[in-house]
């Protein structure tokens, strides 16, 4: 029954590009931080085996510095790490995989096809393939059937077990239910969906250790515990330094920064937060420049967005006999018949800066 860390999905070296260029540099050194936090952590779970499922790199440009840090930290970790390359990193001859010197303890899948070794002192073997180049649309696990020998079979792979015509190493739940192997280590989706089963088959992926945007949101990390030959009892652990966060402050009865205070986490000030602005609000609409500059100081990053609506108060004065009523029962029946919130959204700037023109008054 060994003990293992799955991990995936570093993409090291990543632009961060949706942030300013000084937190982007510091969140790229933070990313290579991540490869000694676990590190530490396959010590402290005293891990005997270590399987990295693909995009270990976002590309095949990677700075000397990262890879002086990522191989240090594979070699601390003083047992087996199988590496299968994926998408963003295949194996190429350009890559690292083949360009630097990897420690002893490291094996890195380099063929399409699987291949394997046993590893009797752990009672396991470990299976795995590369991408050789940025997509592959054969099913790698076709035909793969692990062999009926009393080890428990793990396999580690970078592939899209969501869709069976992916261009990045489809796989289809008949093939995990039929390879036989007691788990299935995959890497490319970067979002942990839990330890799931298909068959005698347990699979997963632990999405990546680092979010990079919002799509990428709240705690990242990496799959630790053990595996047998009925399967895997493993955990997920957070291993993130900062997180993404989609906050939705409502501003209906509430000032906008009321708003915030009501949803803010106890780590904004480590986390990169879009904040988007929510509920009824009256014709002044929001000052996003303002509440920026109030806000910033509270958040490692902060966004804003502005998705309220006009307060009904404000459509009441649509019966006025007036150039003001007039516009206003114009762009209501605009907004009722809006299919879609960013069109009710455009309706409602509309209506704020159309009644600050009629009335004089500066929206800013």
């Amino acid at each position: 029954m060994p003990k293992i860390v799955h991990a995936a999905d570093f993409h090291l070296d990543s632009a961060f590009g949706g942030l300013p260029t000084e937190k982007a540099r510091e969140r790229r050194r933070e990313a290579r931080d991540m490869v000694d936090r676990l590190a530490d952590l396959v010590l402290a779970e005293r891990a005997e085996l270590v399987l990295l499922s693909g995009d270990l790199f976002d590309g095949d440009r990677v700075y000397p510095e990262t890879l002086d840090r990522l191989r240090a930290a594979l070699a601390r970790m003083a047992c087996p790490v199988f590496i299968a390359p994926g998408n963003h990193d295949p194996c190429t001859a350009r890559s690292p995989y083949e360009r630097q010197v990897w420690p002893d303890n490291v094996r890195i899948f380099r063929k399409e096809r699987m291949t394997s070794m046993a590893l009797p002192a752990l009672g396991c073997a470990v299976h795995g393939a590369a991408f050789t180049g940025p997509g592959r649309t054969d099913q790698i696990l076709e035909g793969f059937t692990a062999a009926q020998d009393g080890l428990a079979h793990l396999v580690c792979l970078h592939g899209d077990a969501e869709a069976p015509d992916s261009r990045y190493g489809p796989i289809t739940r008949e093939q995990i239910a039929s390879c036989g192997a007691a788990y299935l280590a995959l890497g490319h989706v970067h979002q942990f969906g839990g330890v799931q089963r298909r068959g005698d088959t347990a699979w997963a992926y632990p999405g990546c250790p680092e979010g990079r945007g919002f799509d990428e949101l709240d705690d990242k990390g990496v799959l630790a515990g053990t595996v047998d030959r009925s399967g895997a009892d493993l955990r997920f652990v957070p291993l993130c330094r900062r997180r993404y966060r989609i906050l939705r402050p409502d501003v209906t009865d509430l000032s906008p920064l009321e708003a915030v205070e009501a949803v803010l986490p106890p780590s904004a000030d480590r986390d990169v937060c879009r904040v988007i602005f929510t509920g009824e609000i009256g014709e002044d609409g929001l000052d996003l420049p303002a509440l920026e500059s109030a806000l910033r100081d509270r958040f490692y990053h902060l966004e804003l967005r502005d998705q309220t609506r006009p307060a009904q108060s404000l459509w009441a004065r649509a019966g006025e006999d007036s150039l003001r009523g007039v516009f206003l029962r114009e762009m209501r029946t605009r907004y009722d018949a809006a299919s879609t919130e960013e069109e009710r959204e455009q309706v409602s700037r509309a209506v704020r800066f159309g009644l600050a023109a009629l009335e004089g008054r500066d929206m800013g």
